[in-house]
């Protein structure tokens, strides 16, 4: 299916998972797609896609780190040099910090937030020149755990959320301008993401103190679990990329796409419930009860 209008659309974290998918669906809907991307084996991938593609549709890699500033300063100094109006941006580049807060490295919590709100933030500043002559959207890839937060999972949840109140302010902050911002808000969804969390819990480990990461060891293990059979039962992430190009095309579009399986039971259930049963919930699943290690 072509799009009606094509459209010139900046993804970040384009290598893998969500991203990926994002900007395979997007030009093959006809859309003029730059797929950000930090390596060059990832930038010759998207390039691969990009000779199979059929119809109107463009792609494009481009070095993007969102973490780096002249990567930023490079993509919206060409944008401008070449008089390109940006109709799309998705901020979807981040990261996974899973540990317990109490033995979580603050350098750690705040890599966190560097990736998935300070980097989204910096891109956004940079382009929205760009956007704004174009009557752009703004699509920020969130998550079920910017609205419900669970343990040992603290750190990532709370970028969620913080990413989560960024957007809300700036939708309305860009609203005079016809300026759209949507988030998208997955659950657990079959990426590498949750391989390369589990290799960086396992590094972080290495750096934390032993004693305070002993204390939760039976939680953590129990989490590990509770999250592999969450992923081997999630959606493709191709659900995901239906979700924003809905965002980007619709005259429709929704402020937030909460998309997953059973996922607007899981959000309304856990918004709703008072919070002593949600804890208890949580508690019971995780087998991490309230008392249960006085």
């Amino acid at each position: 299916m072509v799009a009606r209008e094509k459209k010139t659309v900046l993804v970040s974290g384009a290598s893998t998972g969500i991203g990926r998918a994002t900007v395979r669906r997007l030009a093959a809907r006809g859309h003029r797609v730059f797929a950000g991307v930090r390596r060059e084996e990832d930038a010759d991938s998207i390039r691969e896609d990009a000779a199979e593609l059929k119809g109107a549709g463009e792609l494009e890699p481009v070095q993007l780190d969102v973490t780096a500033a002249d990567d930023i300063r490079a993509v919206a100094e060409r944008f401008e040099a070449e008089g390109l109006s940006l109709d799309g941006l998705i901020n979807n580049a981040g990261i996974v910090v899973a540990c317990p807060l109490e033995a979580l490295p603050l350098e750690d919590l705040k890599r966190q937030f560097e990736v998935n709100l300070f980097s989204h933030a910096a891109v956004t500043q940079a382009l929205l020149p760009s956007l704004r002559a174009a009557g752009g959207r703004i699509i920020n890839m969130s998550s079920i755990a910017g609205r419900i937060s669970n343990p040992f999972m603290g750190a990532y949840c709370s970028s969620k959320f913080a990413l989560e109140a960024y957007s809300d302010a700036l939708r309305m902050e860009l609203a005079p301008w016809g300026i759209r911002v949507s988030l998208i808000e997955p659950g657990p969804i079959k990426t590498p993401i949750w391989e390369k969390s589990n290799q960086a819990a396992t590094d972080l480990e290495e750096r934390a103190n032993e004693e305070q990461l002993a204390l939760y060891e039976s939680g953590i293990e129990r989490m590990r679990q509770v999250a592999e059979f969450s992923v081997r039962t999630a959606p493709e992430a191709s659900k995901v990329a239906r979700c924003v190009s809905h965002a980007l095309e619709s005259p429709f579009a929704r402020r937030r796409y909460p998309v997953g399986h059973l996922i607007w039971l899981q959000l309304y259930a856990g918004l709703l419930a008072p919070a002593a049963l949600r804890d208890w919930a949580t508690g019971l699943v995780l087998r991490w009860r309230a008392g249960s290690r006085r």
